[in-house]
């Protein structure tokens, strides 16, 4: 099986775009996420012998992807500016049409039943519109967002690596987080969990 997957030039082509465009998100930076693209491949690629199926494969590549990212943001500790991180328009962004005077849900924008949610981790095509709308975040939001929750950075260090505070930090996660919800809500559960 494994011979079969790695002579599969458009799995790995496809999975290779994929790594790539997770890796750039993360870095900002193209020569960094490439290296890191292929210092995960080489290493995955050496042992794919363990491994009996493309989706263990393309896991495990990104768990050694997601190790190297990491690993390149420690290094890195660039300083930026935080007023080029967030947008205007993010910055202003209004919720207001979400919650009342009191922080509550407004009754038409209460999360609804997500039926069964951890059924639906397990479901592809809910990944798929998952990344539909991580895409739809703005490029910062989306990019703390990965950090936080895909590479697993600890507050300070994605403070450190993006030159936020830790109170931007939060705010970013917060929205992103929201639109996450309502995209997800939107599109796969309130569809019946299937694709729009």
């Amino acid at each position: 099986m494994t011979a079969s997957i790695l002579s599969d030039t458009a799995f790995l082509s496809d999975l290779r775009r994929q790594m790539l465009k997770f890796a750039t998100l993360q870095l900002s930076n193209s020569h960094l996420a490439e290296d890191a693209v292929q210092e995960a491949l080489v290493g995955a690629l050496k042992n794919a012998k363990s491994f009996a199926g493309r989706a263990a494969l393309k896991t495990w590549v990104f768990a050694i992807l997601k190790n190297k990212i990491a690993d390149t943001l420690r290094q890195k500790q660039r300083t930026v500016d935080a007023s080029s991180l967030l947008r205007e328009d993010e910055e202003n962004e209004d919720f207001s049409e979400l919650f009342d005077r009191a922080g509550h849900w407004l009754p038409d924008e209460r999360p609804a039943s997500w039926g069964n949610p951890h059924a639906s981790l397990h479901q592809e095509q809910f990944w798929k519109i998952f990344h539909v709308c991580l895409e739809g975040l703005p490029g910062n939001q989306a990019r703390v967002f990965m950090m936080k929750e895909f590479v697993e950075l600890e507050t300070n260090e994605i403070c450190s690596a993006v030159g936020i505070t830790t109170s931007n930090l939060n705010v970013m996660l917060h929205r992103s987080r929201l639109r996450l919800r309502e995209c997800l809500e939107n599109n796969w559960f309130l569809k019946g969990e299937r694709a729009p």
